[in-house]
């Protein structure tokens, strides 16, 4: 009988203990796999969501919250505090090619919390680069009508010519964008102007997004918009930094959770194979009086835990991917999750993910069997076949 044979052989005698052991690893390598990529993910999108904004720099109210960055990427409500004729001082400047005004406000579609963004419909076209799905774009600046992401519109069932309620007042759906792959697709738009006398702010927003003709030259446009009021500028990748160290935190504990479960495994591991070297010394003896060496029998333990480990690195691979799957739609309904983005919270597939997971899960099963075939190894044959 071959090495392999006979590692395989072992593991089928105990078929319960066998099953119980690949659960455990496929359990904790699952876990590993649907927390850290749901993790991974979630900071991609964030990343994804800031190059859609398309700014260099963003000015905002001073505060000392470092939720409004995170806030200003998800389109989620921020108070009005820069008046608008701030936003046509720093237009005005010198080398400033745009400069876009937000206004982020709390809304609903049938009770349900939905994103509305006031904004100035000619000049965001341009800067967003929106293409229409169905429809028509905003008639003029001032139109009383709204414009809905493709993925809100179909979340909800809407169509062109439905209207939506906003203050008890029923306004017109004008048209559906085409999909962005960015928060623009879970937001509905209205002209600033309505947005602002529906919704009684004044004539405020809540952050202004400003390109410059010569990046290389970013604090100088920083300091003539301090010069102008008393606002918070950020660059894209300042923004970004801030909002990527919040979800550090988040990763950290993600990461925390999905190592208990592979030390878990571990552990399940170890028990498994200390408790095989205990029932089967008296094979352990046969084997070294028939004259297998030392090494053998460490070979053989090492074999047996490095196999849990590849088979339960494939199962759990394979597990959290279907749980991120299934999981994802459910995450996305919560509000913090639900603002970073459209895309899938779900693990994507890859061949080098895979290969990562199982050969993880094969070194963790093997170190975990080491002290066991150490043991077992050590075993002369009159001490196996007397204790056996």
């Amino acid at each position: 009988m071959t090495v392999l044979k006979l590692v395989w052989k072992n593991l089928l005698r105990r078929r319960g203990r066998f099953a119980f052991t690949l659960l455990g690893i496929t359990i904790g390598m699952a876990a590993f796999v649907a927390l850290l990529s749901m993790g991974d993910n979630l900071r991609a999108e964030v990343t994804h969501q800031a190059d859609a904004l398309g700014a260099n720099l963003i000015v905002m109210a001073r505060a000392d919250c470092p939720f409004i960055n995170l806030s200003v990427l998800t389109g989620d409500h921020l108070p009005e505090a820069i008046p608008r004729e701030i936003v046509f001082e720093i237009a005005a400047i010198e080398g400033v090619t745009g400069a876009v005004p937000y206004l982020t406000v709390g809304s609903s579609i049938r009770q349900v919390p939905v994103s509305l963004v006031g904004i100035l419909p000619a000049e965001m076209k341009r800067h967003r680069g929106w293409d229409v799905h169905a429809g028509a774009y905003f008639s003029h600046q001032e139109a009383r009508e709204v414009v809905l992401g493709y993925a809100l519109a179909g979340r909800f069932e809407l169509e062109t010519g439905d209207t939506v309620t906003l203050r008890g007042e029923e306004i017109p759906i004008a048209g559906i964008l085409s999909a962005t792959n960015s928060n623009d697709d879970i937001t509905m738009f209205m002209p600033l102007c309505i947005t602002q006398e529906i919704f009684g702010l004044g004539d405020y927003v809540s952050f202004i997004a400003v390109t410059v003709a010569d990046v290389t030259n970013i604090d100088r446009y920083i300091s003539a918009i301090t010069d102008i009021a008393n606002l918070s500028v950020s660059t894209n990748e300042e923004l970004l930094g801030s909002v990527l160290l919040i979800l550090g935190s988040l990763n950290v504990t993600l990461q925390a959770i999905a190592s208990v479960a592979l030390i878990a495994a571990a552990f399940g591991i170890i028990n498994t194979m200390m408790t095989a070297t205990y029932e089967r010394r008296r094979e352990i003896g046969i084997l070294r009086a028939m004259g297998s060496r030392s090494g053998i029998i460490f070979r053989i333990f090492v074999l047996e835990s490095g196999l849990y480990g590849l088979l339960g690195g494939l199962l759990g691979f394979f597990v959290g991917f279907g749980v991120s799957r299934i999981a994802a739609p459910v995450i996305s309904r919560n509000e913090f999750v639900a603002v970073v983005g459209t895309p899938d919270t779900a693990v994507a597939f890859s061949v080098t993910l895979l290969a990562g997971v199982v050969a993880l899960s094969v070194v963790i099963a093997v170190a975990a069997g080491l002290y066991p075939a150490w043991k077992a190894a050590k075993l002369t044959p009159m001490e196996a076949i007397r204790n056996g």
